[in-house]
């Protein structure tokens, strides 16, 4: 395929300004990789941020419907490879599904997930909030397995772990985002999982630390855990050494999070946990290094 030209490579840009300006570690963890790929990476980053903040952002119930249409209609043009010149995050994406074969599923299913926030604000069961886990996280995973490559003959096995990894990033997440939600009126602990533990949508709307509360959190932590060491099995899947050290430094430096809100006895509700920037980057150079060596 033909280097991209420079309108092309001028999205890209917009897109990795997208992905600087929301500070997220992510960027970082981002550089490791050659330019053809981080540019890919970007371009996938920027599209699942843009469709976010539609659900987040957007004005009124109306309003983020309407942009929810607005990226599916993009993913059309994406794919189709026909967007109207001044969009650059179809031009970005579309070169970039084109380059590395990203099956349209992946991005369908999250914008299903986004849309699902739309109209789901409680989830029954574990299984059903695996489920949105899938398709707000794990499918980013998926994507990022065919812009990274892995090993072809064991394809089944890293679709396993990438699943996995996605899953184990959201979960933090939703370790991390239980107040934000909750003013939003969402509460993504499972119904039954609140009950087991003597704990209802009331404690979690006023962010109240139980000793409930405290083990509910404290259990979804360990399976954050536990979908973490799944997910590091991807690591010797990929061939490249760059694509191990910016996979170990996406999930590595997202696991900081977790085991910050372990330390702080799961009190998730006093404040928004998240490690110092500066601990962040020293801890990525470590991940860096540790995954930069062959894979066995």
């Amino acid at each position: 395929m033909q280097p991209p030209g420079e309108d092309v490579l001028d999205a890209y840009e917009r897109c990795r300004a997208f992905t600087r300006d929301r500070r997220s570690s992510f960027y970082l963890a981002f550089l490791v990789l050659p330019p053809f790929r981080r540019r890919a990476i970007y371009a996938a980053y920027a599209f699942a941020g843009t469709v976010d903040d539609a659900v987040d952002e957007a004005g009124g119930e109306a309003g983020r419907r309407a942009e929810l249409d607005r990226a599916a209609a993009l993913l059309d043009a994406a794919y189709a490879a026909e967007h109207d010149p001044d969009d650059w995050l179809a031009a970005a994406l579309g070169d970039a599904v084109r380059r590395f074969n990203i099956p349209r599923a992946h991005f369908d299913e999250l914008v299903a997930g986004m849309a699902q926030d739309l109209s789901v604000s409680r989830y029954r069961t574990r299984a059903e909030l695996e489920r949105y886990c899938y398709r707000a996280a794990s499918v980013i995973g998926l994507t990022c397995i065919e812009i990274f490559g892995c090993d072809e003959s064991r394809r089944e096995d890293a679709t396993a772990s990438a699943i996995a990894m996605g899953k184990a990033l959201q979960v933090t997440n939703i370790l991390r985002d239980i107040r934000e939600d909750a003013e939003r009126g969402r509460i993504y602990l499972a119904q039954e999982d609140l009950a087991r533990h003597g704990v209802s949508e009331a404690d979690v709307l006023a962010g109240s630390l139980t000793p409930g509360m405290r083990h509910l959190l404290a259990e979804y932590a360990q399976w954050a855990y536990a979908l973490y060491r799944e997910g590091e099995r991807l690591l010797p899947l990929l061939p490249r050494a760059r694509s191990r050290m910016c996979c170990n430094g996406l999930q590595g430096v997202y696991r900081m999070i977790l085991d910050e809100i372990a330390a702080a006895d799961y009190d998730v509700f006093a404040r928004r946990i998240a490690p110092p920037r500066a601990r962040r980057a020293a801890r990525l150079l470590e991940l860096w290094a540790r995954a930069a060596l062959p894979s066995r």
